[in-house]
């Protein structure tokens, strides 16, 4: 027998973070009272009525349709990371890059200019050169950490300013504050993408930005399991922009796939602050190692833009790159003595990985762009998980000694 009383719903605007990344966005169906979100793995939603049908159609952002665009699933997850995010709305997408294509698909036309960090991740120069450039769209490339680099890079029609911070792999620092001033006043769209940190550790949104960009396939997700991307932001743009082209394009997330990003939001803020301190502590110790001649890490004191990520950031996240003394030689053998880490590219998950950037993630940006853009030879880059981190110093320490 069914209750006749109805519970309020919690006032999420009034709940701390930990509690958002469990609770936020979730719905229950009236029959099965699931507790747990419900995969709705279907192509389409059937209408009760023609009527209905003509109504549902003519709304398709106010209910389920047809799952390339609308998918109750696929609603809790964007639900939730908007509430982390402290956004209007969200829309998700099949990877990050696909997430970055979307709103710039959604945003510029031939004849836009971008105002890009040069310290993106090496897809998103190709996106923006070498396919959005075919288009009849320009860009220039700004220091990521010189404001003025920023301001320098502004034409008359630029329309989108875009950055990562912590960069990629060098984990810069960009004044999010200062650098939205510019933006603002070239009445351009500010994107910043904030895959390194998540909501956990630094709020875009809150510090200017007025989109901002995941990679759910990283730390949101957190296990390695799912690809995945999230564009979030105001109502107007990413109802009235972003969804239009999502529903006509269809760069679609899975409800197999958001189901999964939303059991990783809920360990989200725990795994962030263990993988940060853990990346701390390793990154004081490679400080002290022979063989390293220098240690990248917002945490460290030493990073030239530590005061500045404190500001912005809750902790120093868990990206951890280095330079070898020996160039790629040495690079290679610290990487290929390792036993423990695992030998990839992605990053983000609870296992620690490590990678080579110049051979990987960043092979095909041009040489001089990586020499312009800090990433040597002898750079590696650790993403540090959760194993102990005496087990991860001692997995390291034999490919440091001479």
């Amino acid at each position: 027998m069914k209750s006749k009383t109805t519970r309020k719903k919690p006032d999420f605007s009034k709940l701390a973070l930990e509690t958002l990344a469990v609770r936020a966005g979730t719905r229950r169906t009236a029959e099965y009272q699931e507790h747990s979100e419900a995969m709705f793995l279907t192509s389409s939603f059937c209408f009760d009525s023609a009527e209905l049908a003509a109504d549902g159609f003519a709304h398709a952002d106010q209910g389920f349709i047809y799952s390339r665009f609308t998918n109750p699933t696929v609603s809790m997850f964007q639900d939730r990371l908007a509430a982390l995010e402290g956004g209007e709305a969200c829309i998700a997408t099949a990877s990050g890059m696909s997430a970055i294509l979307t709103m710039a698909m959604a945003h510029l036309q031939a004849g836009d200019h971008v105002v890009c960090s040069r310290s993106v991740f090496g897809a998103t120069i190709q996106l923006f050169t070498n396919i959005l450039g075919r288009f009849g769209i320009t860009t220039t490339y700004a220091d990521l950490a010189d404001t003025k680099s920023w301001q320098a890079a502004v034409q008359p029609n630029t329309k989108l300013f875009y950055l990562e911070t912590p960069s990629n792999p060098l984990t810069e620092i960009a004044d999010i504050k200062a650098i939205s001033k510019i933006a603002k006043k070239a009445g351009a769209l500010f994107a910043v993408d904030n895959c390194f940190c998540t909501p956990a550790l630094q709020k875009p949104l809150a510090l200017g930005a007025d989109v901002v960009i995941h990679s759910a396939t990283k730390y949101l997700d957190g296990q390695g399991r799912m690809v995945g991307g999230a564009i979030v932001g105001s109502n107007d743009f990413v109802m009235g922009k972003v969804f239009p082209y999502v529903r006509t394009a269809g760069p679609t997330l899975s409800a197999f796939n958001a189901w999964i990003f939303l059991k990783g939001l809920e360990t989200l803020e725990l795994r962030m602050k263990q993988q940060s301190e853990n990346a701390l502590a390793l990154a004081q110790w490679l400080e002290k190692q022979p063989g390293v001649e220098r240690v990248y890490h917002p945490g460290l004191k030493s990073h030239p833009q530590h005061a500045l990520a404190m500001r912005q950031q809750k902790a120093g996240g868990a990206i951890v790159s280095f330079a070898l003394k020996g160039g790629k030689k040495s690079a290679f053998k610290l990487i290929n003595q390792t036993k423990l880490c695992s030998i990839t590219a992605n990053l983000g998950d609870t296992r620690t990985t490590i990678t080579h950037p110049a051979t990987t993630t960043h092979c095909r940006v041009s040489p001089e762009a990586r020499k312009a853009a800090g990433i040597t030879d002898g750079l590696v880059r650790i993403a540090v998980g959760l194993e102990n981190i005496n087990d991860l110093k001692g997995d390291l320490i034999g490919g440091l000694k001479k």
